[in-house]
């Protein structure tokens, strides 16, 4: 399944999972950086963890748009079904 016939929440549950992973990636690789004295492993380290939480913030963001979309669509549908009784 592409990413394009997935719903916002599956991306965005995707997201969250994949950028949960990567912080943890990150923390790991810093947390070895620094046992063996290696600034250079920390800073990817750092990097990764950054770029992990970005991803799951965006995967956030689009459950959370997914959420509002989809109440949205049913304050509508309850307004149409109002119009109608009347």
């Amino acid at each position: 399944m592409s990413d394009r016939d997935k719903d916002l929440s599956q991306r965005g549950l995707e997201n969250q999972v994949k950028g949960a992973g990567k912080e943890v990636e990150g923390r790991v690789r810093n947390a070895a950086g620094d046992v063996v004295g290696d600034t250079s492993e920390q800073l990817k380290g750092k990097a990764k963890e950054m770029q992990g939480k970005a991803q799951r913030k965006f995967g956030e963001a689009e459950d959370d748009l997914d959420d509002r979309t989809e109440r949205d669509r049913d304050i509508d549908r309850d307004r149409d079904l109002e119009e109608d009784e009347l």
